[in-house]
């Protein structure tokens, strides 16, 4: 039986949006995740809300074509205050659900708070925390990190994918766990005191 440690895949992270649409692209062997791209679809100079999304549809197919993702990875059950809000990014949802379906390409939903708890072991944290944690992870130089935390959202809902899949957290050398890493990086305590083990086991069992 082959080691589910060596399987290769190549996520397809999705954050949708209305007006800015985070995507992603994220390699993995075994332990090891690369960023292939993300970065932000931005469609709110366009008038037509369908326009959009269709410009969205046709975006998701093109990245599926150029970089044949193993899976789509997308962000589900947004609740917002304002029911127009809900609706439109439902919408986005669907769209980005159906590009995925119409090449053939398996779909992971996570809510918000469970990806949260993946990246950073606290399902209420800030997207910025995210981000950072995400830098930290795929030690991403300063330079590369994107202005709009939407492409973040969508790498984090690919790692979130990635941890799913039962493979380790990517630490720094000679991190051998989160709290190890957590200590050479001088995160906080609510970070440190949350081992591996915990996140992965809040992963698996948060819905």
């Amino acid at each position: 039986m082959q080691d589910k440690l060596v399987n290769e895949h190549c996520i397809l992270g999705i954050d949708p949006g209305t007006l800015f649409m985070g995507y992603a692209i994220l390699h993995t062997v075994g332990q090891k995740a690369e960023i292939r791209e993300f970065s932000t679809l931005d469609v709110h100079k366009l008038d037509d809300q369908y326009a959009r999304l269709q410009q969205e549809f046709f975006f998701i197919q093109q990245l599926i074509d150029k970089h044949h993702p193993t899976c789509l990875a997308i962000e589900t059950q947004f609740v917002d205050k304002n029911p127009q809000t809900m609706i439109k990014i439902v919408h986005a949802q669907g769209v980005a659900i159906a590009a995925a379906l119409s090449r053939d390409v398996p779909i992971y939903e996570y809510s918000p708070m469970k990806i949260k708890m993946a990246i950073t072991g606290n399902g209420h944290s800030t997207k910025q925390q995210v981000a950072d944690m995400l830098q930290r992870f795929l030690h991403i130089p300063d330079e590369q990190m994107p202005k709009k935390l939407d492409a973040t959202d969508a790498l984090g809902i690919a790692y979130c994918h990635f941890l799913q899949l039962g493979l380790p957290v990517n630490t720094a050398k000679g991190a051998k766990n989160w709290t190890t890493f957590a200590k050479q990086h001088g995160l906080a305590d609510t970070a440190a005191t949350t081992p591996n083990q915990k996140l992965l086991a809040a992963l698996r069992g948060h819905k």
